[in-house]
């Protein structure tokens, strides 16, 4: 699947991102801008770095519309989630955090997943590696510098594996 994020003009609000998937289906959604790298952006670092494929661009890859997929993983109580996509939701949002401080911390990182899974009434993720958490840091700082060197009204393209 391609993900498509295209940027918007200088004083947008929104940026844009469309799904592309290999049988020419798409969805797409809105990307607010907010400093750091977009949340969906967040995701694709996410769910590439681990090799998960329950995560929201998984569900998008299988054919879920953006809309629902964002429905189901940021529902707290959405029990008809794979726990998977609940944990990979809270491993975006503690990478989140760790972005918007400058800086990584492994044991701020893996109390805020902790405590997300926590509040979705979910099992942690079982990280493999020791440092996964720095990888994905550093990788989502790799993609936002990709993302903000994008010209205005011009587009970043990248690949996201699709389950076979």
């Amino acid at each position: 699947m391609k993900l498509i994020a295209e940027k918007r003009g200088k004083t947008d609000k929104l940026d844009h991102l469309r799904y592309l998937r290999s049988d020419g289906s798409s969805t797409e959604t809105a990307m607010p801008r907010q400093g750091i790298l977009p949340h969906d952006l967040v995701h694709y670092v996410v769910e590439t770095g681990l090799g998960v494929r329950n995560g929201f661009t998984g569900l998008v890859a299988r054919g879920a519309a953006a809309s629902f997929a964002m429905e189901t993983t940021h529902d707290p109580i959405g029990k008809e989630v794979e726990a998977e996509a609940i944990q990979v939701e809270a491993i975006v949002e503690a990478l989140q955090t760790q972005l918007w401080s400058g800086q990584f911390s492994e044991a701020d990182f893996l109390e805020g997943v902790r405590t997300a899974c926590l509040m979705r009434e979910t099992p942690t993720f079982a990280f493999t590696a020791p440092e996964a958490g720095a990888i994905l840091f550093r990788s989502a700082l790799e993609l936002d510098t990709q993302w903000k060197s994008v010209p205005f009204h011009d587009s970043l393209t990248l690949d996201f594996p699709e389950s076979t």
